[in-house]
């Protein structure tokens, strides 16, 4: 039986990779699962793979968890897709995004097709890991720390300018650049910003840093 051989890189921390084999006749859910293996991440949230191009514009699209916009949709399911079924090219590429509340963008592409699976590795199988995962989620106290240890306790007490307690730290989930708090309502949007949505037959549309349907 066939393995594939996919190459996972973050589109923002080209310094983080991973490489995955993984059976032919297995699932885009069994990818999906097999990254998250590898990033230490919860693999449990809303989640697609887009076939596409060398230009890593957007195509077809597999879906994990999907929105009831989806289901409508009828956008196919990660767990019902076999890895075979969209494999066209022998450097196929696919554009992945996790969590489309809190999202991280990757680029999956097909290093190379083996013959002959290796006797007892259960696959998908982690065989190259490069860099450190960002954290999954970043919370106001983690901004608070590093803040406070690249500055100086005496110097920085962001809890303190901020007027706030430990307590209040798990109201927020995200800081900006400055260290400042960010309170966001993330609402899945219907369409991206060129008012375009998906389907099995449409074109490539461009990857951009907006991700329809969140």
């Amino acid at each position: 039986m066939a393995l594939y051989r996919f190459r996972v890189t973050f589109e923002d921390y080209d310094d983080v990779t991973r490489e995955i084999d993984i059976k032919s006749t297995q699932t885009f859910e069994d990818l999906h699962r097999a990254i998250h293996q590898s990033t230490g991440y919860n693999s449990e949230y809303s989640s697609s793979f887009y076939i596409s191009n060398d230009q890593w514009l957007k195509g077809e699209e597999i879906t994990y968890l999907p929105n009831q916009r989806r289901i409508d949709r009828g956008v196919a399911l990660m767990e019902k897709v076999k890895l075979s079924s969209r494999i066209d090219d022998p450097h196929q590429k696919f554009y992945y995004i996790f969590n489309f509340d809190r999202p991280f963008d990757f680029h999956v592409e097909l290093m190379k097709i083996i013959l002959d699976e290796t006797p007892g590795v259960t696959y998908p199988a982690i065989i190259k890991s490069v860099g450190d995962a960002p954290r999954q989620f970043v919370t106001i106290a983690d901004a608070a720390t590093a803040a406070t240890a690249e500055t100086g306790a005496d110097d920085f007490d962001f809890l303190h300018e901020m007027g706030m307690n430990h307590e209040d730290t798990e109201d927020f989930s995200e800081v900006d650049e400055t260290g400042e708090a960010v309170v966001e309502e993330h609402e899945e949007e219907e369409e991206d910003e060129f008012g375009s949505e998906f389907s099995d037959d449409e074109g490539f549309e461009d990857s951009g840093k907006s991700h329809d349907d969140y």
